[in-house]
């Protein structure tokens, strides 16, 4: 079966066999450097890596909560989060606060008075809070109300 009825392989096949039969002084120098350049060409796609992409991970579902909870459950399970979350809170502002009359008394025992320090540090609490709301009504084009605590 030909490949196409328009080109004659047999005929260039033919004259390559007459060249090469042909003798010539660098024929098997230019043959050498025509399979060398060619095979330069064709290397580096006989390099090419292909990975397959990796497997699909297994997903394993852990849940804390029984899937079957009622509404109630749930509910009483937030309010009881919530309480232990104000225990914290509260834990964490009682040792802030016995820290700071650890350094009133410090700072009294040195003679400086804590009560101006206090006064100062909550102006410039102030001012700082000022600061950050007017950066939040600047960035969002209004006021913004604070959470409620």
């Amino acid at each position: 079966m030909r490949i196409s009825p328009k080109y004659d392989v047999a005929g260039g096949f033919g004259d390559l066999w007459t060249e090469l039969k042909r003798p010539q002084p660098y024929r098997w120098p230019i043959l050498a450097a025509s399979f060398a350049l060619t095979g330069l060409v064709l290397y580096p796609f006989t390099q090419e890596r292909v990975y397959p992409p990796p497997p699909k991970p297994d997903i394993v579902y852990i849940t804390s909560f029984a899937p079957d909870r009622s509404d109630a459950e749930i509910v009483a399970s937030n309010i009881e989060n919530q309480e232990r979350k104000e225990a914290r809170q509260r834990l964490e502002e009682a040792r802030i606060e016995k820290r700071r009359e650890m350094y009133r008394a410090l700072g009294q025992a040195t003679g400086i008075d804590t009560d101006k320090m206090e006064a100062e540090i909550a102006e410039e609490r102030a001012r700082e809070e000022a600061a950050q709301q007017e950066r939040i009504e600047a960035a969002t084009g209004g006021s913004v109300d604070q959470p409620a605590d």
